[in-house]
């Protein structure tokens, strides 16, 4: 199971909130670890290299930290203050993470917490509006395993709609069910961002999967994209792929700029780095959305997103033949 751009297992291995005792020796092996990937694995080699130095040069600065979860948390903080980088974090966890690391430390039970019925598998509401327009308010992409099937019956219910508005302001991320989606709204084939590997150096091209279960709403109908600050990583990246199709309108605040895809890699018994090792390519604009978030064409706050993108559906189906 890969993490695809997804964000919410920077949280997987929960853990006590009772203090969980570390040593010296665990903290500085720790911290060498965790050097020695950003070196040899981050997707910027540059900047890889510069994060490990600094780390080393401030090793004093976590000396007097002998709790495991804390020290997860300040180093967390530093790294992303120093990267800009969103996905990077390091975990502890109170019970022994298996020596293997990847998708082995991710238990059924852990993506159930994070994907499962309880959430109804990310999609918080499924509404038809006034004038036959569908909204659809995600808040996970969850594993397609796990419920491929409700995805797809979601995508279903929004083909009847004459236009559709998909709310992903408050969506942090996720998985594979992005191309499900992807494909109920483009052609098939069309072009999507691709995922450069550094520690093989190579580009895997996607694309719009060739067919999909259910009713597809297809590749013409007013199409709406919500966005704002809390958008981030595959929710980025379905914005991002669909306004570089001219696909859809985005409609919101600037993004969260997450668009380097991470590794779970064990660096202690009891510590593990999410480590971005690839980096997203659209093929359109040769560029992603690190950093700097998905610009939304009609800008608003966040909080008048979703009457603005009523707005526009209403006038794009009463601008059509036959309205």
């Amino acid at each position: 199971m890969k993490r695809l751009l997804a964000t919410l297992f920077l949280l997987i291995l929960s853990v006590p909130a009772s203090a969980q005792p570390i040593t010296a020796a665990d903290r500085a092996a720790t911290l060498d670890a965790v050097a020695t990937l950003l070196e040899t694995r981050y997707v910027d080699p540059r900047k890889g290299t510069e994060l490990a130095d600094a780390l080393r040069k401030a090793e004093s600065r976590w000396q007097a930290i002998t709790d495991g979860p804390a020290l997860a948390d300040t180093l967390t903080a530093w790294l992303r203050q120093e990267s800009g980088d969103g996905h990077l974090a390091l975990d502890y966890s109170a019970r022994i993470i298996p020596a293997e690391g990847g998708d082995e430390a991710f238990t059924a039970e852990e993506v159930e917490r994070f994907y499962g019925a309880h959430l109804n598998h990310g999609v918080e509401k499924i509404e038809r509006l006034d004038g036959n327009i569908m909204l659809i308010d995600l808040r996970v992409f969850p594993p397609p395993a796990l419920a491929g099937d409700v995805i797809s019956a979601m995508m279903t219910v929004a083909a009847q709609g004459d236009a559709l508005i998909i709310d992903l302001r408050n969506n942090g991320g996720g998985m594979e069910t992005l191309d499900l989606i992807l494909g109920h709204l483009l052609p098939p084939g069309s072009p999507l961002s691709g995922v450069y590997d550094r520690p093989t150096d190579t580009l895997a091209p996607r694309a719009s999967p060739m067919w999909v279960p259910g009713r597809r709403f297809g590749d013409t109908k007013p199409l709406y994209v919500l966005i704002g600050p809390r958008t981030f990583s595959a929710a980025e990246a379905l914005a991002y792929d669909l306004q570089a199709l001219k696909r859809a309108t985005i409609v919101g605040a600037v993004s969260g700029g997450g668009a380097n895809p991470f590794e779970y890699r064990r660096v202690h018994p009891h510590f593990a780095l999410s480590l971005p090792e690839k980096r997203s390519v659209n093929p359109i604009t040769g560029t992603n959305w690190q950093g700097v978030g998905v610009t939304p064409d009609v800008a608003v706050p966040p909080e008048q997103a979703l009457d603005k993108a009523i707005a526009l559906a209403r006038a794009a189906i009463a601008a059509q033949p036959g309205k």
